[in-house]
């Protein structure tokens, strides 16, 4: 499917990302015909992106305790009260298709990756936690855990333009934040290092790097446009623009990569700083 094939639209009445989606869907739809149905229940027969994503939630996340039905009401209903989650969806979907190179368009990411699904319904989750309605937002955190094995608590402040790239095993603790244009790789701890309460979880920055296997733990700053790599312990800040690695980390290279985080470059420099941090 070609990643050109979009829609010529008014951007007062629909997102490009919108438009571009429900293209691709119907292109998809004529090529695989045993999967027409579920394009159609999905993505085609709804009017706005979050009319779509509410009902992939649904379709994902209800059980016998919580009927999808009661589920796409929430969402519907958050994304009703609150557009900033939307546009966030959209942002996160653009950010799947420019950062993973097996990433064909947006009709992939929206119904196939889990990553991409943990992400939206944590960000209903956060909205149910900011409403006081705590129990059913855990609810819901408990189900993102069961059916996509990434476990973020509803308190967790995330920015736009977030991508999760597979997602298995990535925890995030409740008073972590993430910033803008943020890429985590499965296995990603954002951790504390104690029993202690409070605020006791790192700080992303904007555009930083989380390499597969990363942990980050306790109440520390990863600077804007920092790099993780795969597999290190952070015990401690990394100022904006460095790379951090090993078991304990320490910096390998400052300043990294431009954007690391939409380069996905998870390479290290050649000359390595003796610098423990």
């Amino acid at each position: 499917m070609s990643q050109q094939r979009l829609e010529v639209v008014d951007p007062a009445n629909a997102p490009p990302v919108w438009a571009s989606l429900r293209n691709q869907a119907e292109a998809a739809a004529l090529q695989e015909v045993a999967l027409a149905s579920l394009l159609a229940a999905v993505i085609l027969n709804h009017k706005t992106l979050g009319g779509a994503l509410s009902y992939q939630l649904a379709r994902k996340l209800g059980d016998q305790e919580l009927r999808a039905m009661s589920i796409r009401e929430i969402a519907e209903e958050a994304y009703a009260t609150d557009p900033n989650l939307t546009e966030a969806a959209e942002a996160d979907l653009r950010a799947v298709f420019e950062r993973d190179p097996a990433c064909k368009g947006y009709v992939q990411p929206f119904l196939f990756f889990k990553g991409f699904a943990a992400l939206q319904t944590q960000r209903v989750a956060h909205w149910l936690w900011g409403q006081g309605r705590e129990t059913l937002a855990l609810y819901l955190q408990s189900r993102m855990s069961e059916l996509f094995q990434v476990d973020i608590h509803p308190a967790t402040r995330i920015g736009r333009g977030v991508f999760v790239d597979h997602g298995t095993g990535i925890v995030v603790g409740e008073t972590a934040v993430i910033g803008d244009d943020v890429s985590m790789l499965q296995g990603v701890t954002l951790g504390g290092t104690g029993a202690e309460r409070g605020d006791r979880h790192p700080k992303i920055g904007k555009g930083v790097l989380l390499g597969a296997g990363a942990k980050v733990l306790g109440n520390i700053e990863i600077g804007d446009y920092a790099k993780i790599a795969s597999g290190s312990v952070v015990l401690k800040p990394v100022p904006a623009g460095c790379t951090a690695a090993g078991v304990p980390a320490r910096l390998v290279n400052c300043p990294t990569c431009d954007e690391p985080a939409k380069s996905m470059d998870h390479t290290l420099a050649d000359s390595v700083y003796n610098y423990v941090i």
